[in-house]
């Protein structure tokens, strides 16, 4: 693991061309995150009227992941670091758990959006923002809870954990494939028969947004996710020099730009909200005389 007394080598040695490229991307990639998810984090934090709704403090709990993420990958790209067994430099998967924090946010996202078209009387009254928030701290909690029992449990008992968390994280997997199929029908079909009115396009908008989201989601994760269950079987699985050489982290790791930007892309209200608190202080336009 990393010792504070120690200086961590570079991802790349610079010996070849790739190398220069190796290291570019991944600063050039760091700061679309930091600054693209920060400031969806921003827009939604400063609007009452966005945060008032559940759909946005679900993005809203995504985005500040996605921005860890995003921090995280100046060490984990730019530095030699190996995580999992044997660790070079690691961070006791305390950076790469941010990941899973998205995986359960989105699962109760999807729930939402499906109780709040499907069943809008019960909605209304039971699943209010103190349950939203519940359960955006529950993908923390939880997540981070597993991996701290792996951390300070012998390692025969951390093995076992593992294995139990790569089961249950497959279900999660399958459920969440089940339910945006289900979530495109509704979108498809049932609100379709709405008659016109300001909610109808607020659950098109909601459910083209976490459609979209979990599908990207999904086909930029799920080559890493069999990956790692191979290891787990000890098959012959594809192994990298590092984080910074490892295809399939960074396929993973892409879903904190590509989430928040289809976050703004699919709202035109968290759009107004991120330009009017964010890049319309960074760049204000110069008032005619």
């Amino acid at each position: 693991m990393l010792s504070l007394n120690a200086t961590v080598p570079l991802s790349v040695d610079f010996h070849r061309p790739e190398d220069y490229f190796i290291f570019l991307f991944h600063i050039i990639f760091a700061t679309s995150a930091v600054l693209l998810a920060g400031s969806v984090v921003i827009g939604i934090s400063s609007t009452k009227s966005l945060r008032r709704q559940n759909r946005f403090i679900f993005m809203l709990n995504t985005s500040i992941s996605d921005t860890l993420v995003g921090f995280s990958v100046y060490y984990l790209g730019l530095f030699d670091v190996q995580e999992g067994f044997p660790s070079r430099n690691g961070t006791y998967y305390i950076l790469p758990t941010l990941l899973g924090v998205n995986v359960f946010t989105f699962l109760f996202a999807q729930f939402d959006r499906y109780v709040a078209v499907c069943y809008p009387f019960f909605y209304d009254s039971y699943i209010t923002q103190p349950v939203a928030v519940g359960a955006c701290v529950y993908s923390w909690v939880h997540s981070y809870s597993i991996l701290l029992a792996m951390n300070v449990v012998p390692i025969s008992i951390a093995a076992k954990i593992s294995a139990f968390s790569i089961v249950a994280l497959q279900i999660v997997v399958i459920t969440k494939i089940l339910m945006t199929i289900k979530l495109y029908v509704i979108a498809r079909y049932q609100i379709g028969r709405d008659p016109p009115s300001a909610d109808k396009e607020n659950k098109k908008e909601s459910l083209r947004i976490i459609v979209f989201v979990v599908i990207s989601f999904l086909a930029l994760w799920f080559p890493a996710f069999i990956n790692i269950i191979v290891k787990q079987q000890r098959l012959r699985a594809v192994r990298f020099r590092n984080e910074a050489t490892n295809l399939f982290a960074i396929m993973a790791r892409f879903n904190a730009l590509t989430t928040p930007a289809v976050y703004v892309w699919g709202s035109p209200a968290l759009r107004e909200a991120v330009k009017r608190a964010v890049w319309g202080r960074v760049c204000p336009k110069r008032k005619r005389r």
